[in-house]
């Protein structure tokens, strides 16, 4: 089975022909529109997906090919950090207060958290912090076996901080302790911070690269599987990102 994630940049509507060259057996796409408020083509094209957003132009939407079935999961919870004498609101956060996130099975056998971490400057807990803030309060639901979480972080350990205990690496390290990894760095022995290949150009310019989009595996399906990521000059006029595309075998 081939997953294919992908921040396509927008309009996925124009770029089907691109992503179904990867022939993946699911797609999970970042900044893409809702299928259901746009072409009909492009809604066509979608078949029985799953989509979530802030807006109808920018969300994760999971397309299903090759006759595999996806379902949503409906993870709710929250979480409060205690111990502490001081009584701030921001001490507490439920599953619906953080973006941006989609937990599906494939085939009812599999389970997949797709990503796109959202945040802005005047949020603490932006980008890698959403995410820390998501696995306080759905740990024990990523702790099933053949479990995967992927998609685009915005995240890398060259940009951790000292003071935050949900940087980049810590948020790794919790993930490790979890037996989920990263499945670039152990295909490729790379340590964190240190990529040698970039997912993501920041203005599509070639002396911009970095590794922000990741694949994380539970333990059980982790030396079973592959990643490749996409060439530069395959996707670099569609996107600011490659696809990173995850065969395994169950």
């Amino acid at each position: 089975m081939k997953i294919v994630t992908w921040n396509c940049n927008g309009a996925l509507r124009n770029k089907t022909i691109e992503i179904d060259s990867l022939n993946a057996d699911i797609l999970v796409v970042q900044e893409c529109e809702d299928p259901a408020r746009s072409t009909a083509q492009y809604l066509e094209w979608a078949g029985d997906y799953l989509w979530v957003g802030a807006s109808k132009n920018k969300g994760i939407g999971i397309f299903p090919k090759n006759g595999n079935t996806i379902k949503a999961l409906d993870w709710n919870g929250e979480f409060q950090l205690k111990g502490l004498s001081s009584k701030s609101p921001s001490l507490y956060w439920k599953t619906s207060d953080l973006n941006l996130f989609l937990p599906f099975t494939i085939n009812d056998d599999v389970t997949v958290l797709a990503v796109w971490t959202k945040g802005s400057g005047d949020q603490a807990f932006g980008y890698m912090g959403q995410f820390w803030k998501y696995l306080q309060i759905h740990r024990t639901d990523l702790m099933n076996k053949k479990t995967m979480i992927l998609g685009d972080f915005n995240s890398n350990a060259v940009w951790d901080k000292p003071d935050r205990w949900w940087s980049h690496s810590d948020v790794v390290s919790e993930l490790n302790e979890m037996e989920i990894f990263s499945l670039y760095h152990k295909q490729f022995a790379e340590e964190q911070g240190q990529e040698t290949q970039p997912t993501f150009y920041l203005h599509r310019k070639e002396e911009r690269p970095y590794h922000i989009d990741y694949a994380f595996l539970s333990n059980d399906i982790l030396s079973q599987s592959k990643l490749m990521v996409g060439k530069r000059n395959d996707w670099i006029g569609v996107s600011d990102h490659l696809p990173l595309s995850v065969e395994f075998s169950i």
